[in-house]
């Protein structure tokens, strides 16, 4: 069997300092979420020191990239701009003054992602597909990429029993959709990433599909991210809380690197670092750290 990765039109990426070739490599992105109610630590970096120990934690674990949001996607009461901003704005600044890592920002909001972008984050993350339609022109205005994820309902709405005839093929397709968007306000395709938005307004069975299906995804020729990291879909599947779900995640997101992701946004970084240097080195993409195994007279015990 062998793994037929898709083409990227633009895989080579300067995001801030850092380099990237997507054709080569794939990037982890490490989750921080200063929020009281997050979808899986439910509080515990929302303290801003405890924010930034854990970004800086991540980085050291091997993360090339942090995403920090202040509002997380579950429906619920809507966060005013400056409440999100006092939320993010810190840790991106005292992130950008210890490391060099691509920072991205999780905002709908095209005012808390310039002030995100001010404050040193070189990605803006914005899970409600351009739901502001003034987002993309504030990406455009600087050097900042942008994530553009599948969602279907209004941001922090609830969205009962989503339907799709063809899951991959819709959510391709609003992708497509949405990148043309981008590209009119002025973003060139460099500064471009997908997400098909796992488990965002899809049921269990959707999200299986997309994970089967994600070649119909990477086709698109954009560096495709995903974000399945303990989600509802692995809980479901193996029936496992999400204190219990890692074994799944990592199975999850190998699957996706074989079929073409290049960026998995994940919260156990040291455990997904090491999946996904081997998924590299199964596709060939990636050199073996050390070569000693039977690469001598005398066999390495």
């Amino acid at each position: 069997m062998s793994f037929a990765l898709p083409p990227l039109r633009d895989p080579h990426r300067t995001i801030g300092e850092r380099v990237f070739d997507f054709s080569r490599q794939v990037a982890i992105m490490a989750i921080v979420n200063r929020t009281p109610d997050s979808f899986y630590d439910a509080g515990t970096n929302f303290a801003l020191e405890d924010a930034v120990a854990a970004a800086l934690r991540a980085v050291e674990h091997g993360a090339d990239w942090v995403d920090i949001g202040g509002v997380p996607f579950a429906p619920g009461e809507p966060l005013s701009v400056d409440e999100e901003a006092a939320r993010v704005v810190p840790v991106v600044q005292a992130l950008r003054h210890k490391s060099d890592v691509v920072i991205s920002v999780d905002t709908f909001h095209a005012e808390v992602a310039r002030r995100s972008i001010d404050a040193g984050a070189t990605v803006i993350n914005d899970t409600t597909g351009l739901s502001d339609p003034e987002l993309a022109a504030v990406v455009a205005e600087s050097e900042a990429s942008l994530v553009i994820v599948h969602s279907r309902a209004q941001p922090r709405t609830q969205f009962a029993r989503p339907e799709y005839t063809d899951v991959a093929s819709e959510v391709r397709d609003f992708l497509a959709a949405k990148v043309e968007i981008a590209r009119a306000a002025g973003i060139p395709e460099s500064r471009l990433f997908v997400d098909p938005g796992h488990d965002l307004n899809k049921n269990t069975l959707h999200s299986l599909e997309l994970t089967r299906r994600l070649d119909v995804i990477t086709a698109l020729g954009l560096p495709t991210l995903v974000a399945l990291s303990n989600k509802d879909f692995i809980g479901e599947v193996l029936d496992r809380p999400k204190s219990a779900r890692l074994e799944g995640s990592i199975a999850a997101a190998v699957a996706c690197v074989l079929s073409g992701a290049r960026v998995v946004r994940v919260h156990e970084v040291t455990e997904s670092v090491a999946a996904v240097r081997m998924a590299e080195a199964i596709l060939g993409l990636r050199q073996p750290a050390v070569l000693k195994h039977n690469m001598s007279d005398a066999n390495e015990r």
